[in-house]
C-alpha cells in the first residue's frame, strides 16, 4: 500500500523532522523512534503512549507552547512544534 499522506516539517525537541500530515502526534513520535514522551516527576521513569485513546494521560507533550497535550489525540500539521520534556530535549 502506498504512503499517500504527504510528509510535512515539524520541530521535535528542537530538531526539524518530516512526518506524515494528519497522523497523530503519538504515531509521528513513535515513527521517529521516540518511546518516552515525558518523564514522571516522582519516579523519573520515561512515560509514553499506553491507552491510545486519551484516557491515561501518559503521552502528554507540549505542542506549540501548549502543555499537557495528549499526543494520541492531537493531529500533526505543518510547522508544529512538539516538545517531549525528556532528558534528550533538556540536553542531559
Amino acid at each position: 500500500m502506498a504512503d499517500a499522506a504527504p510528509r510535512v516539517p515539524v520541530t521535535l525537541d528542537g530538531r526539524r523532522v518530516l512526518v506524515r500530515s494528519g497522523t497523530s502526534v503519538a504515531a509521528a513520535l513513535l515513527e521517529q523512534g521516540h518511546w518516552n514522551f515525558r518523564v514522571n516527576r516522582v519516579s523519573g521513569q520515561g512515560r509514553g503512549p499506553y491507552c491510545g485513546m486519551g484516557v491515561c494521560l501518559e503521552c502528554e507533550v507540549t505542542v506549540n507552547e501548549r502543555t499537557h497535550v495528549r499526543a494520541c489525540l492531537e493531529r500533526v500539521c505543518e510547522g508544529m512544534r512538539i516538545g517531549t520534556g525528556t532528558a534528550e530535549e533538556e540536553g542531559t
